[in-house]
C-alpha cells in the first residue's frame, strides 16, 4: 500500500511506541515470554508464530515499558546473547517496589548481578541476568535531583 501525506490519517508514530522499543532477539521465545510473565510480570499483547514452533513476533509490556521478541534469525543476522556469548546491552525499568520485584523475579529464575542498592543518582535498582541472557536493571526512585546534584552526587563516588 503507498500513501502520501496528503492522505495519511492515521498517527505515524503509535501512541503505545512513542519512545524506543528495545526488541529482544532470545534463543527460546516461547520459554522467554512465560519466564517474563512469571519473573517480571509481564503482560502478552501479542504472539506471531512462525514454522517450526517459533515465534516470529511478540509483544508485551512490564509496566508501562513495552518491549518485542523474537526468536533468532541467524540469516538476518539477529542473534541472542547466547549465541554471541553475553550482550552489549543493558535495559532499565521503572517498577513501584523494587524489593518485591526482585523476590519474585529471583525466585522465576533471574539471576542477581548486583544487588538491591540505592545509587548515586538516587534509584534504588537491581541488575538481573535472565536465563536468556539479557541483562536488567529494575529501579525504583528514593530521592529526585536536579542536573547540578547529580553532578556533585557522580564525583562523589568517582565514576
Amino acid at each position: 500500500m503507498t500513501t502520501t501525506k496528503q492522505n495519511i490519517t492515521t498517527n505515524p508514530i503509535p501512541e503505545e511506541y512513542k519512545g524506543g522499543v528495545p526488541y529482544l532477539n532470545v534463543h527460546d521465545a516461547k520459554a522467554a515470554i512465560e519466564f517474563y510473565k512469571t519473573a517480571f510480570g509481564a503482560e502478552v499483547s501479542i504472539e506471531i508464530p512462525r514454522q517450526e514452533d517459533k515465534v516470529a513476533h511478540a509483544e508485551f509490556r512490564i509496566g508501562e515499558a513495552v518491549f518485542m521478541l523474537r526468536d533468532e534469525y541467524p540469516e538476518y543476522r539477529f542473534r541472542s546473547p547466547k549465541t554471541i556469548g553475553g550482550t552489549p546491552v543493558n535495559l532499565l525499568v521503572f517498577v513501584p517496589d523494587v524489593e518485591t520485584f526482585v523476590e519474585r523475579a529471583t525466585a522465576a529464575g533471574a539471576r542477581v548481578i548486583r544487588p538491591v542498592e540505592v545509587q548515586f543518582h538516587g534509584d534504588l535498582q537491581v541488575e538481573l541476568e535472565d536465563p536468556f541472557g539479557h541483562s536488567w536493571f529494575f529501579a525504583s526512585r528514593v530521592a529526585d535531583m536536579n542536573a547540578q546534584e547529580l553532578k556533585e552526587t557522580a564525583s562523589a563516588v568517582n565514576l
